[in-house]
């Protein structure tokens, strides 16, 4: 083996370490945020609230050091400026809150996995926009998101929810804010870079939200553990997951990140039934992998796009 192909290897071996990494870490994270939910007492509103603005500060003070003063650039552009609140606000705040409220209302596997619809809702979104009939892989990925969210909210049984009217409206507005998270930012994140707009997106939300409850207002039981688990969620589940994802792109194609990073919902259900003790049953499964492939076929299509 040559020494170019040698260093193409590393480099991909690299880049599949740090997307499974950052991705594994995010699913972790919603399991521990359902730990602090239900076991303290802990309600979404604060943790979100704190979770944008810690991470916030510390993923600027990072790209502060990498980039100087032009982490103040974005703000000198009245449309800029103007795209970054919306997306701090519709974005990043929503996808977090939604995220947070879903667990809140069931547990950390249901909230991810139905977040992880927010890949469909893009396809179909871009498929209208472009004024184009949807392809093959498209329409089979749509029709296997059906049936996993099918079995996932109802065990198979078509009569009733096996989760709350609550769980089910805030995963689908997960799934929504998603969609538009991803979406909206393009251009900011051409110009500006990802690491400058994230972390402007989770301060700015992060304040926004402050007017809403105030990171002081707590309600819920402190411990040791539950300190251990806030930190987690902001330093390992929030910016060392996001620094691995975002350099992971330097070695991989963003069709191959999206696609390895399907791995979250796995991580949190894997998380959730073995610490948590939370029951999945063949239905909850065999619906979490149907979601799943519709991440892994809609990969694949923008790969070969």
């Amino acid at each position: 083996m040559s020494s170019n192909d040698s260093a193409l290897a590393y480099s991909r071996v690299t880049g599949i370490s740090m997307v499974l990494t950052g991705a594994a870490l995010w699913g972790v994270s919603g399991t521990v945020a359902q730990y602090l939910f239900h076991q303290h007492g802990f309600t979404a509103e604060w943790l979100v609230v704190i979770r944008l603005l810690l991470s916030g500060v510390l993923l600027l003070g990072f790209a502060y050091q990498k980039e100087g003063h032009r982490v103040w650039a974005v703000w000198k552009s009245k449309k800029g400026a103007f795209n970054l609140v919306a997306f701090s606000i519709l974005g990043m705040l929503a996808v977090q809150y939604t995220y947070f409220a879903a667990i809140t209302h069931s547990n950390a596997a249901t909230a991810t996995i139905l977040q992880y619809l927010g890949p469909v809702i893009i396809t179909i979104y871009v498929a209208v926009k472009g004024k184009r009939l949807p392809t093959g892989r498209e329409i089979s990925a749509v029709v296997l998101a059906v049936i996993g969210t099918f079995l996932l909210v109802t065990q198979g049984n078509i009569s009733s929810l096996s989760i709350s009217g609550w769980a089910l409206f805030w995963g689908l507005s997960s799934a929504v804010a998603l969609a538009f998270y991803t979406l909206q930012p393009n251009n900011l994140l051409k110009k500006w870079g990802s690491m400058i707009i994230v972390g402007w997106g989770m301060l700015v939300g992060g304040i926004g939200f402050s007017f809403v409850h105030p990171p002081w207002r707590l309600v819920g039981q402190w411990s040791p553990s539950a300190m251990m688990a806030v930190v987690f969620i902001v330093i390992f589940g929030t910016l060392i997951a996001f620094y691995c994802y975002l350099e992971s792109l330097k070695y991989l194609s963003a069709s191959e990140t999206s696609l390895l990073a399907s791995i979250e919902p796995l991580s949190a259900t894997f998380t959730s039934v073995v610490w948590l003790n939370i029951s999945f049953g063949l239905p909850e499964w065999s619906g979490t992998f149907c979601i799943i492939a519709t991440v892994v076929l809609l990969s694949l299509s923008r790969s070969k796009n």
